[in-house]
């Protein structure tokens, strides 16, 4: 796990100086060690130039450093992640004849691109994201794992009078530091998005200029920055599979998965949250090794929202070592400046995860597991239970007149969310009507069901010229992806698509790598994997989802041994007490932020309304929740923080 950085471009002192405010901008992401290489120039005096902070988790030797440059094919790597079958690539390399002075991931990972050019990134699975040079035909070829769990940012440069034509990193704000892009602007997108989803959704950003790189994604570039190949190596297949696959064989799969996140040659411990997936993921790591592993769980004073005891008795159960780490609002409020800074891009989830790694890492660990990506496989949230029966309703009252439904929702909805004094409505009951006139569009349904605020309330917070920048909070890109993913699908299947790719791949997954990065932890997450994935994707919808929102196949998987009574009590989030806290502590200082108009207007929104919001959340309106004004605080403290702006 680090932190990469490149450019392509003049190599001059200029480009040389970006690049190393870049790698300083990581230190967090790569503590153990850093280095720069620069390829021979062309006749124009252009050519690559890469950087890298390691964080050693595999060959902490001198041979494991980066960047690499195989003694063989002469190709050169910057690489961000973990490749969980490498063993089997080697030995698949070694029966070729090669051979190898590293016994890490990244000099096999290395050797088959060199050998075998970008087909072999299919063979990769892992979480990663990296960069190659071919010295011989002065090509760079970067990619990103198939489910997005480590990002990789893009800049490209059009002007022909400018010394660079691409620069990318593990991190936005490595770009921002490079200086490469003058005056950085807001994407107003990216406020449109925000807005409705509590952070930004891909392949764009924050910053206008700057793209995401898709998961499953890789796009080769010329020496002069030139794109020559834009393609998919791994894709979700947009119709059912045919070849089945039962418990017995998921089984072997979750467990051959768990035992490749265990490799490591520093220490390694494991989130315990007390839900399933943490516990499944704890028991089958436990089972898989033969000391006691370490457990760590994260407990708040607050007990309506206090895991620690339930977790306590599960680690007990199944024999770890347990470590809670005590969370009071005085700590929080104390360290948020910290916290808040560690976000990566705006969003308004992901400061659980910085808190906890902060804690396993001043424990003297450098990696930790955790159990994210179970509900978005198996069904555990209530959208499977909820849009498919929307859906089925649509369609069976399609001869019903739209606009007799519509009045009908509407006066349901006035009936059950009576009207706030500075703000209407923001419940679910309030999306109502709105879920109705889209019908039976599963994913205008979904992104309504996630929305933080109805469309006609988004539209009073943006700035007048921003109201129509975004359709559904999503750009068209994820949409037509999403689209081809879930054509011909099952509703519940093809909603655990849209959760995979947005609520675990565009919020979850990135808001964990920056949090644990910024504490130098490695997060991992065995539930996150491609192979699985195919895996549980070939399961029929009755073994895999039912009973709804029970996870009951991956219960009976990855739970035995365990009292089945620890598990029987009601679903919930491992979220923070934000809602107690910002009344208390927290109300002074975003008081001060959101009634500010100085504040507000340029980073795209009306300060009028935002000041509504915040009013309305103080007197307590119906379905005004924390992460509505947590929200739009945060987005506007990023923007602030990092001088980007309309």
């Amino acid at each position: 796990m680090c932190g990469i950085a490149g450019i392509i471009g003049r190599l001059d002192e200029s480009n040389r100086a970006a690049l190393e405010r870049m790698n300083d901008a990581m230190v967090h992401r790569g503590p153990d060690a850093s280095g720069t290489w620069a390829s021979p120039p062309d006749a124009r005096g252009w050519g690559a130039l890469l950087a890298h902070r390691r964080l050693s988790i595999l060959d902490l030797s001198p041979a494991g450093a980066q960047p690499m440059t195989d003694p063989v094919t002469g190709r050169v790597v910057v690489f961000n992640g973990e490749i969980y079958n490498f063993a089997d690539l080697r030995r698949r390399l070694v029966a070729e004849g090669q051979s190898f002075s590293s016994t890490g991931d990244t000099a096999v990972m290395l050797r088959a691109l060199g050998l075998h050019g970008p087909e072999a990134v299919k063979w990769l699975r892992g979480m990663f994201a990296f960069a190659c040079w071919d010295p011989r035909q002065r090509r760079l070829l970067i990619a990103r794992d198939p489910l997005g769990i480590k990002p990789l940012y893009v800049a490209r440069n059009s002007s022909p009078d400018a010394g660079w034509s691409l620069a990318f990193a593990s991190e936005l704000r490595a770009l921002l530091a490079s200086n490469l892009l003058g005056n950085p602007r807001l994407d107003p997108q990216a406020v449109a998005s925000g807005l409705w989803n509590g952070f930004v959704v891909g392949p764009g950003t924050a910053v206008k200029g700057i793209e995401l790189l898709m998961p499953g994604r890789l796009i080769e570039f010329d020496g002069a920055g030139n794109e020559l190949r834009d393609e998919d190596f791994w894709s979700i297949s947009g119709q059912p599979t045919e070849e089945s696959m039962d418990e017995d064989r998921l089984e072997s799969v979750l467990q051959e998965g768990l035992k490749l996140h265990l490799a490591s040659d520093v220490p390694l411990a494991v989130f315990l949250s007390g839900g399933i997936d943490s516990s499944v993921i704890a028991n089958l790591a436990q089972r898989a090794t033969g000391s006691p592993i370490h457990t760590f769980t994260l407990s708040f004073e607050e007990q309506e929202l206090d895991e620690g005891p339930i977790a306590k008795r599960i680690a007990a159960a199944i024999g770890t070592q347990h470590h809670e780490v005590m969370l009071t609002q005085q700590h929080f409020v104390g360290s948020l400046e910290a916290a808040l800074d560690s976000l990566d891009q705006p969003t308004f989830d992901g400061l659980n995860s910085y808190y906890m790694s902060h804690a396993i890492r001043a424990a003297g660990f450098t990696v930790a597991l955790s159990g994210t990506g179970g509900d978005e496989l198996f069904g555990g949230y209530t959208s499977f239970r909820d849009l498919p029966v929307l859906q089925r309703w649509s369609r069976r009252t399609a001869c019903v007149p739209a606009s007799l439904k519509l009045a009908a929702a509407r006066l349901a909805s006035r009936l059950v969310s009576p009207a706030g004094k500075a703000v209407s409505p923001q419940t679910r009951w309030a999306k109502l009507p709105e879920m109705v006139r889209r019908g039976d569009d599963l994913l205008a349904l979904y992104q309504l069901a996630y929305a933080l605020f109805l469309p006609g309330f988004q539209r009073e917070l943006l700035a007048p010229d921003l109201a129509g920048a975004l359709a559904d909070g999503l750009p068209q890109a994820m949409r037509t992806r999403l689209n081809a993913e879930t054509r011909a699908r099952t509703p519940l299947s093809a909603i655990s698509v849209m959760e995979q790719r947005l609520f675990l791949g565009e919020r979850l997954l990135r808001d964990n790598d920056a949090a644990s990065m910024a504490a130098s932890l490695e997060q991992r997450v065995p539930l996150v994997d491609q192979v699985l994935f195919e895996s549980v994707d070939r399961l029929p919808d009755r073994n895999r989802y039912q009973p709804m929102r029970s996870k009951a196949i991956l219960r009976r998987i990855g739970l035995r041994g365990l009292d089945p009574a620890l598990f029987d009590r009601p679903k919930s989030g491992f979220v923070l007490p934000l809602d107690r806290w910002i009344r208390t502590g927290l109300q002074s200082v975003m008081d001060q932020t959101l009634r500010d108009p100085q504040a507000i207007a340029p980073v795209g929104l009306d300060p009028v309304a935002v000041e509504r919001l915040w009013r309305a959340f103080l007197e307590g309106a119906p379905g005004m929740y924390w992460s509505r004004v947590w929200s739009v605080y945060v987005f506007v403290r990023w923007c602030h923080r990092n001088r980007v702006f309309r």
